[in-house]
């Protein structure tokens, strides 16, 4: 273990100004603390936040981070209290010191909950001061070097894969890539050690065949750069063992077929030298189509700056290279602890200058609970980056294969919101449009607009898909909300008895619900029936009969062409949420129809002709009174039958009398074909039955079309 005037001496030596009384009295206070106690390798306890102010100081991080690291088990593993902390040690250490205490105490459902949890927390915590961030890697990294002292295999596989999930992905996204690498190593060599060793033991002969290699490739670089005037550090490494197995499985391939596996890196003293020395390799050696990156001038979003490149090296090795600057060097290696340096000073501001921290935040005020957030948080993590422009020049990174929509709930939550459609490099494309690096997007925005459900099955960020799957919650209770109010004042009304929000609301323990909102939503969703909730407010004097939102069959056929002043109004609310247009049917405004409820899904729409409503003849209780709102306007979908003459410019007739006629054709699928003739099926957005029945006649008066009949299914 490191001593105490060790420790000390090592702090003051990189930063002069630090607080010696403090360190001292944290290092003596955590020893008193952790006591006798000992960790699984039976060494003292204290050793561990001992190795992990250890880790920091090789980072050079300031003083109070360092005492933050030395206490950070005190308050879970010891009988200290954060009021204890707060009064040796000041406001900032117990802020600190409370971000980073790990949270076992919490009693959860489950590991991934507790994972969850965990990261939630931890998010909320490192938003306020990025240290926090810091010494909680440095402590999972010396968990994951004494990780084979734990006896049982399960704890320790969880532990590596909650490594790999979580805690290796943000020391990438701050830029540590050393802890990285280490911590993906170490969580590999346990999640699949039989793979780890094949590789290891195959770089390490690769290695030994080589011999000097490496060392006779850095002499022929360095010669090549100095023979055009620049001067670098050059030096060049093996790739990690798990790097190496992400590449395997990328291309599908075995370690003999991969050819890059050497990395050099070169320093040199400025930005100008950087593409000098990219000049001079290019020009003496054949590059590798695909391999080159220009980080100087797009920086990754953790701050990270280089010039990438692979070549046919020297010997003929292909190799990668890393071109960079002392200043890119050590933002590189250190990341974020980089400007954490003493000579950077504290603030606790910093973390919040990272975009990607408040991009967690907005996924976490989104979620609707810790797994969900865990889900949406790995995406923004994990997946590599493209790199697009704002109209006014402003970088925008994100996650390969988002679109649109993507890109503009990056920019901002409302923007994403409000989207209607997209210009890509000034030509309009849809939303579903994959970016590419160096893509310039303007977001069209309407403020009347609102998200639509199906974009969460193309976006690609966490932060899309978490704000997309809000509204559609939020959207779907609302609406079973109100469709099963008015279920509830027509099965009051039909039953005669008044209906209040008073009388209803006592009832909402009766039936599990929290609030008389959440009865409603019940009632709307199937959960609860209607009629039950009446004759709990009005116990019947015998048995009802027939529950009273029933529509039955026969009656329901028989009414008259105009729904009647009982009907629920459906019109204005989102197909897919609370209510459901049957495909079967293809229901129509003008058209008399009729629900069938359905438990947990809400109300399906119907034509009162439907020969689907057959199935529900002996289930009356499910049958529901509905009607079209006819002074709501909306675009319902309508399907047609058309048999269409084969000959040039046919389908093109057929196109423009749909559109010349107000319809637009969302769908078309050829059923047969024939020498003579083509059986068309076609999908049309229209306002009504009447405007469907207009586009039906104006295309049968059209010569080269033979028939066309309204489908039904």
């Amino acid at each position: 273990m490191i001593r105490q005037y060790e420790l000390v001496e090592t702090v003051r030596a990189y930063d002069p100004t630090a607080d010696e009384a403090a360190l001292d009295r944290a290092y003596v206070y955590a020893m008193k603390m952790h006591g006798s106690q000992t960790r699984a390798s039976g060494d003292p306890y204290f050793s561990h936040p001992l190795e992990v102010a250890g880790i920091l100081t090789r980072m050079k991080l300031d003083h109070g981070t360092i005492i933050t690291a030395l206490l950070h088990d005190v308050l879970e593993d010891t009988d200290a209290s954060l009021d204890d902390i707060r009064r040796m040690f000041g406001d900032e250490i117990a802020r600190l010191v409370d971000g980073v205490t790990k949270l076992t105490r919490i009693e959860l459902q489950s590991d991934r909950t507790k994972q969850a949890e965990n990261l939630r927390k931890l998010v909320l915590a490192m938003s306020q001061d990025i240290r926090v961030l810091l010494v909680k890697l440095a402590d999972r990294l010396h968990n994951m070097r004494t990780l084979h002292f734990i006896e049982k295999p399960e704890k320790r596989r969880r532990i590596a894969a909650e490594t790999m999930d979580i805690y290796a992905p943000l020391a990438a996204r701050i830029g540590i890539n050393d802890i990285k690498d280490e911590l993906e190593d170490l969580a590999f060599a346990e999640i699949n050690p039989d793979a780890r060793s094949s590789i290891k033991t195959r770089l390490d002969y690769l290695r030994s065949e080589g011999g000097d290699l490496v060392e006779r490739i850095i002499e022929e670089l360095r010669s090549t750069l100095s023979e055009g005037g620049v001067e670098a550090q050059i030096s060049g490494r093996t790739k990690t063992p798990y790097s190496v197995w992400q590449k395997m499985q990328r291309k599908n391939v075995s370690v003999e077929q991969l050819s890059d596996i050497m990395a050099f890196r070169l320093v040199v003293p400025d930005i100008g030298a950087c593409y000098h020395a990219l000049g001079l390799i290019h020009a003496r050696y054949p590059v590798v189509p695909g391999r080159f990156k220009d980080y100087i001038s797009t920086p990754k979003p953790n701050g990270y700056r280089s010039l990438h490149t692979g070549v046919i090296g020297p010997h003929r090795q292909r190799i990668e290279m890393q071109i960079r600057t002392p200043d890119m060097h050590s933002i590189a290696e250190l990341g974020v602890a980089a400007h954490w340096s003493y000579k950077q000073g504290s603030g606790a501001s910093e973390g919040r200058k990272y975009r990607w921290i408040r991009e967690l935040l907005d996924i976490l005020d989104q979620a609707s609970g810790p797994e969900e957030f865990l889900e949406h948080t790995k995406l923004e993590m994990y997946q590599d980056q493209v790199f697009c422009f704002t109209p006014k020049g402003d970088l925008i990174a994100l996650p390969q294969g988002s679109g649109p929509i993507d890109f503009a709930y990056a920019v901002h939550s409302e923007i994403g919101d409000t989207c209607v459609g997209a210009k890509i490099n000034s030509r309009l494309v849809p939303l579903q449009t994959q970016l590419k690096n160096g893509d310039q997007v303007e977001i069209v925005s309407s403020k009347t607009s609102t998200p639509s459900p199906t974009w969460e099955q193309f976006v690609v960020t966490g932060k899309a898909k978490a704000r997309i799957r809000r509204f559609v919650r939020l959207k779907r209770r609302q609406q079973f909300s109100d469709l099963g109010k008015a279920m509830l004042q027509k099965a009051f009304r039909q039953e005669g008895h008044p209906f209040s929000e008073k009388t209803v609301a006592p009832l909402s323990e009766k039936f599990r619900a929290e609030t008389v909102e959440d009865l409603y939503a019940g009632v709307g969703e199937g959960l609860t029936s209607a009629l039950e909730v009446v004759h709990a407010a009005y116990p019947p004097a015998r048995p009802a009969e027939k529950p009273a939102n029933v529509v039955p069959i026969a009656r329901a056929r028989g009414k008259s062409r105009k729904s009647s002043h009982d009907a629920i109004p459906i019109t204005g609310l989102i197909d897919g949420m609370a209510v459901h247009f049957a495909r079967c049917c293809h229901p129509l405004p003008g058209e008399r129809i009729v629900g069938i409820v359905t438990t947990g899904k809400g109300v399906t729409i119907h034509t009162i002709d439907c020969e689907t409503l057959e199935n529900y003849h002996h289930e009356p209780e499910r049958w529901l009174d509905v009607g079209w709102d006819s002074e709501r306007a909306t675009v319902h979908v309508g399907r047609l039958e058309v048999v269409i003459a084969n000959e040039p410019g046919s389908l093109g007739s057929l196109s423009t009398v749909i559109g010349k006629n107000g319809g637009n054709i969302i769908n078309l699928k050829i059923v047969t074909r024939s020498v003579d003739f083509f059986e068309l099926l076609i999908d049309v957005e229209v306002g009504d039955v009447r405007h469907l029945t207009t586009i039906i006649a104006a295309l049968r008066a059209t010569p080269v079309i033979n028939s066309v009949e309204r489908a039904r299914g």
